[in-house]
């Protein structure tokens, strides 16, 4: 199966809401690698590799994310496979 690579940028209350690790959980649900840091503007970026079924279902849970989460926007940048083989939180 190809694989596809996605960085994302999320925006909105994403800090403190518990985003990260929910979307290590989901990742890991789907079979998605790569990980989830937090920026200094508030944002959250995620670098991750998978099917492209699993791609469209994280990106789709990224929209919304966790419960207390109030995601503005997800902004999605495809690009080359670097590899990775899990999915972890960044500080």
């Amino acid at each position: 199966m190809e694989r596809l690579h996605a960085d994302l940028r999320i925006t909105g209350r994403v800090q403190g809401v518990r985003y990260r690790r929910s979307a290590a959980e989901q990742a890991t649900r789907l079979g998605v690698v790569g990980y989830a840091m937090n920026q200094a503007d508030g944002s959250v970026r995620i670098e991750v590799e998978a099917t492209r079924k699993g791609l469209m279902a994280f990106i789709t849970w990224c929209r919304t994310g966790p419960p207390r989460a109030h995601v503005a926007h997800v902004e999605v940048v495809e690009g080359p496979l670097l590899g990775y083989t899990s999915f972890i939180t960044r500080r």
